[in-house]
């Protein structure tokens, strides 16, 4: 579970801590506030694309860091695989520079965005506002089924045999077709590995020459613009930094006068000074800059021989080339007599087909045998929220060959209305149905699942009054079982809470930032109250508020 959440210096949150409790943490505040922004925060640290554009203050770095009790969970594998160091307690930090980079870290050692979001896959599953699309996924109903029916080990060793099935049977494609062209190829692939070697190419070196080429081309121009710019800041007839010593001499005469003036004059005085720096270093530049005409002439012949092998070969880099060449001469040393080879592993691949439909059948039957119950429930939920007449029924056909996940297709199928016929979920569920399938079958699926947190974003989305207060009873009894975060407009839901966060704006200096405050009895009460009517709340609001809250 997550245990706590830091920020600094992202979107408009400048600094900000939120700790998040076991059972149900509601999320709630005025749109625009910023409830989505902690979302926002927390994807950085699962391993989401980070942009510089959400540096608050684009002169500091973004730091967000997340506290995760990992013990329960079975991760030490995953951390020695990883070569992190295992506690009980995982610190998980993303930071972002103002220049772009961005860099991610386990316990303070540097990690991989794919190792990041491994691991905080394992700990958190998150439901953003518009992710009801993950229910319409054919391969997420899949999984659904697989976690109810238990398969993760039996998936786990077919997936295994599977990936070696597959490189097996590249590997006797392409042996076939080795042994085909073996005679007409040997010429061939010696001529080109030729080329490449009489090349020696070096990764980077086109990027650095064109660098090169482009400073030289235009040495004149660059010496004589640097030139000119030096003069006008510092050597000319009345340079820049000579009038700018005079205002900073005429300021300094009255600057006792006024409380203002020091603060201008201090910032005058730096300026000075970096155009002084800035004088300097362009004289440097446009000394030391020179054009060589016969580097440039050297330079061209080198890129020339690049680029008709990148033509040549219909790549666009170095590094592609490298891998063409590496690929060649693995070719040219696999050449000879094959029929050995291609004959065992024939052999081999036909054990291996009847072992994986073995196991593929294994899960099929599997997953057979637990949909009925799913059926039930999800249809008897669905009813708790305001669908009684849905019929709900999970669908398999046989793909007709091996796939990552043995050999069948799943679909749920989803009828709202007596007499509809039950159709794929995305073509013909409602925005408000979709959101109540989400909750009931992701609540159904976390009892099988052993993850730690979940998080749901305006889930209620497109419901409300009574089917609200229902799905706010499925989502406390989920957090019986797990930690479960949610951000929302629905004060039937918010009512469920064991801890209630509000986030709001507050200026200050003329400043936007976002805020969150961890709400106390009475305070729960009124921001209920304000989300059932209106600000101020009236009596009746606020008994009804705490009628929620105590039901």
């Amino acid at each position: 579970m997550i245990k706590r959440l830091n920020i600094r210096n992202y979107a408009i949150i400048g600094e900000l801590e939120i700790k998040f409790p076991a059972g149900l943490t509601i999320i709630t505040g005025e749109t625009g506030a910023g409830k989505s922004i902690l979302l926002g925060a927390l994807g950085l640290i699962m391993g989401e694309r980070a942009d510089s554009k959400s540096l608050y203050n684009e002169q500091e770095k973004c730091v967000i860091e997340g506290v995760f009790q990992v013990a329960a969970y079975d991760l030490k594998s995953f951390f020695d695989e990883n070569d992190l160091d295992y506690f009980g307690e995982c610190v998980i930090r993303r930071e972002l520079a103002p220049g772009g980079k961005s860099r991610a870290f386990v316990n303070d050692t540097p990690v991989t965005l794919d190792v990041l979001k491994k691991l905080t896959g394992a700990l958190v599953d998150l439901h953003e506002q518009f992710d009801t699309l993950d229910i319409n996924n054919v391969s997420f109903q899949l999984r659904m089924v697989d976690a109810l029916a238990g398969n993760e080990a039996l998936l786990g060793e077919y997936l295994l045999h599977y990936r070696q099935f597959t490189k097996d049977h590249r590997r006797l494609e392409q042996l076939k077709a080795q042994s085909e062209l073996a005679s007409q190829e040997t010429e061939f692939l010696t001529f080109q590995l030729n080329e490449f070697n009489k090349a020696g190419l070096v990764e980077g070196e086109p990027e650095r020459l064109e660098e090169e080429q482009r400073r030289l081309t235009h040495a004149e121009e660059i010496k004589r613009t640097l030139a000119a710019a030096f003069q006008l800041l510092s050597d000319g007839e009345q340079p820049l930094t000579g009038q700018l010593q005079e205002v900073l001499r005429s300021i300094s005469e009255v600057k006792k006068y006024d409380a203002a003036i020091p603060g201008l004059y201090q910032r005058l005085e730096g300026l000075a000074l970096e155009l002084g720096d800035l004088a300097g270093e362009l004289e440097k530049l446009a000394d030391r800059t020179e054009s060589d005409p016969e580097r440039i002439v050297e330079i061209q012949q080198r890129l020339d021989v690049v680029y008709r092998l990148q033509n040549k070969h219909r790549v666009g880099n170095v590094a592609d080339l490298l891998a063409i060449q590496e690929d060649l001469q693995a070719k040219l040393d696999a050449i000879g007599d094959l029929s050995a080879e291609i004959e065992k592993l024939e052999m081999d691949l036909s054990r291996q087909e009847k072992n994986l439909r073995s196991l593929a059948a294994e899960l099929s039957k599997r997953r057979q045998s637990v949909t009925p119950g799913f059926e039930k429930k999800v249809l008897a939920m669905l009813a708790q929220l305001s669908m009684p007449h849905t019929r709900f029924s999970v669908e398999f056909k046989d793909l007709g060959h091996l796939s990552p996940t043995g050999a069948d297709e799943v679909n749920f199928l989803f009828a709202a209305n007596p007499g509809s016929r039950p159709q794929l979920i995305k073509d013909v569920a409602s925005g408000g149905e979709l959101s109540r399938l989400t909750l009931v079958t992701k609540s159904l699926v976390a009892k099988a699942i052993p993850l730690p947190t979940l998080v749901f974003d305006e889930i209620d989305a497109g419901v409300g009054g009574d089917v609200s207060l229902r799905m706010g009873n499925i989502l406390r009894q989920l957090a019986n079982q797990h930690q479960v975060i949610v951000i929302t407009h629905s004060p039937q839901v918010a009512s469920k809470a064991d801890a209630h966060y509000f986030v709001y704006k507050k200026v200050e200096s003329n400043i936007t930032f976002t805020k969150v405050k961890l709400l106390n009895g009475d305070e729960r009460v009124r921001a209920i109250a304000v989300m059932l009517s209106q600000n101020p709340p009236g009596e009746a609001a606020l008994a009804n508020a705490r009628e929620l809250m105590g039901g």
